[in-house]
């Protein structure tokens, strides 16, 4: 009965020990990827178009202004009806797919097409923007092994969709496969995730908002289980969304479901570096 005891005794911290460095590994992932090239730090500008052609250049007058450093008329964008096609100046026609990996470069600058409701948008990635130049280091909350909670996933009986809110003022589309359970502080809370591959997206806000965390919401992500059952959540990997580093993003906002009535004291913090928003 002693050895038993003194074994528990060895392998419990050892357990926990070893989901806290898997945690610190993760957040240190996280951050490396954030301030990598071409991430949410060097968005630095969107432009929304209009029907027919916007023109572009660091000119003042252009409607996608662009840095100083590129040339005054760089091109034009034209968009008709849903198709949005750059001509740079002295060159041929590209037309870029929104929401998609395509892009057309000026310099060091990277544009492509958005698509958010009715409108489409030119964002521009800049890897010498001041998001990412100044960019200090993301703040954690400690890891917190109580909050990595066993929820019950509920799956519905048909996928609906809905529509999500976001900062631009636009609608967002996603589809939710099911529900997701859980309980704290004797209470129970159901979460409505969307789909995304094979993981559930949550978009959350808890009474640390504006306090503590970033003020609109925090983003987490679970494996989707095959069927309904046991699912984890870890609030101890719950991030901010790109709009706490960048203007220029375009986040969704929680709905009314997923906005906790209990302070969750886990994952990341609001971030307070010199260009946060």
């Amino acid at each position: 009965m002693r050895l038993a005891a003194a074994i528990l005794f060895v392998v419990l911290p050892s357990v926990a020990s070893d989901y806290s460095e898997s945690v610190e590994t993760w957040r240190q992932e996280r951050e490396a990827r954030l301030k990598s090239p071409d991430n949410w730090l060097s968005v630095a500008g969107l432009f929304w178009l209009k029907q027919g052609e916007n023109a572009v250049g660091s000119d003042a007058s252009a409607r996608i202004t662009l840095p100083k450093r590129a040339p005054a008329n760089a091109g034009v964008f034209t968009l008709a009806g849903d198709k949005a096609t750059f001509r740079p100046v002295g060159g041929k026609p590209v037309t870029l797919a929104a929401n998609s990996d395509a892009y057309v470069t000026i310099g060091s600058l990277k544009l492509s097409i958005i698509h958010r409701g009715s409108r489409y948008g030119v964002r521009i990635r800049d890897n010498d923007s001041e998001y990412r130049t100044k960019f200090t280091k993301l703040d954690w909350f400690p890891i917190d092994p109580s909050w990595r909670v066993e929820a019950k996933y509920i799956p519905l009986e048909k996928p609906r969709t809905t529509f999500f809110d976001s900062m631009t003022g636009d609608r967002q589309e996603m589809t939710i496969p099911g529900v997701v359970e859980f309980s704290r502080e004797g209470k129970t809370f159901r979460l409505s995730p969307v789909l995304e591959g094979e993981e559930l997206f949550f978009v959350l806000r808890d009474k640390t908002a504006g306090k503590s965390t970033y003020p609109a919401a925090r983003f987490l992500y679970a494996k989707l289980p095959k069927k309904a059952g046991p699912i984890e959540l870890d609030f101890n990997k719950m991030y901010n969304p790109p709009c706490a580093f960048t203007p220029y993003a375009t986040c969704p906002l929680p709905p009314k479901e997923n906005r906790l009535s209990i302070a969750v004291e886990a994952g990341e913090k609001k971030y307070r570096g010199p260009a946060a928003h």
